[in-house]
């Protein structure tokens, strides 16, 4: 199911209109290694900037937007096309916090190479550009907003604390209000250690096995040691 908006937050408009480039952290392939798609071949986007500021984030050089070179569309779609010519089953847009920029002509630029569009988000923004799959990794201290829980496919929670188990019941909570509580309708639930945090995985283990509506989500590439 598409989902498309045409929102864009105040902090856009520093980027020239008619969006013909992003700026790029790091563009690759490999398998998606957390979440309901764990496992599976994709390509990765990774886009500067980031305004969340999360303690345990393992990319925090892709906060300053700044510093990192910008990309053509067209160039990020010819790789994207390369990649599924080289059997990428799908294209991630990730961060950084990739809400931070306007979708919207990269998703459609992108729609030509005849890969799923997965989005990864924490949700601050307003939804821009049209997905296929939408990760909401919601944080605590920038809640995301009611958009993205609306319509969202996983909720994926990160714990590292007691309080990161009430914030993630709370969102499931929303997330099924906004859906007029259609059980169909709900996003599959998560939830994800810190990485190398044991009372993090402590927690995610107990509340997984006593909520059967929630499941575990690791980090397998960093197990694996690749990216």
């Amino acid at each position: 199911m598409k989902r498309v908006s045409t929102s864009t937050a105040a902090h856009r408009a520093a980027e020239p209109a008619g969006v013909s480039s992003l700026p790029v952290v790091e563009t690759f392939c490999s398998l998606q290694g957390e979440g309901l798609h764990m496992g599976r071949s994709a390509f990765f986007i990774r886009l500067g900037g980031c305004t969340v500021g999360c303690s345990w984030c393992d990319t925090k050089h892709s906060w300053p937007g700044d510093s990192h070179p910008r990309q053509s569309i067209d160039a990020l779609v010819a790789e994207s096309e390369t990649a599924a010519r080289e059997g990428a089953a799908f294209v991630v847009i990730t961060g950084g916090e990739p809400l931070h920029h306007d979708l919207g002509p990269l998703c459609t630029a992108l729609a030509h190479c005849g890969l799923p569009l997965h989005l990864e988000t924490s949700g601050v923004d307003p939804l821009s550009g049209r997905f296929d799959w939408i990760t909401l990794s919601p944080k605590r201290h920038k809640p995301p907003r009611e958009a993205l829980l609306q319509h969202c496919d996983e909720l994926k929670v990160v714990v590292s604390c007691g309080a990161d188990l009430v914030f993630a019941e709370a969102m499931a909570r929303q997330a099924s209000a906004l859906r007029q509580g259609d059980p169909k309708a709900a996003p599959a639930l998560l939830l994800q250690p810190a990485w190398n945090d044991p009372e993090g995985l402590r927690l995610a283990l107990s509340h997984v096995s006593r909520h059967p509506a929630w499941r575990l989500s690791l980090q397998t590439h960093k197990w694996l040691a690749i990216r």
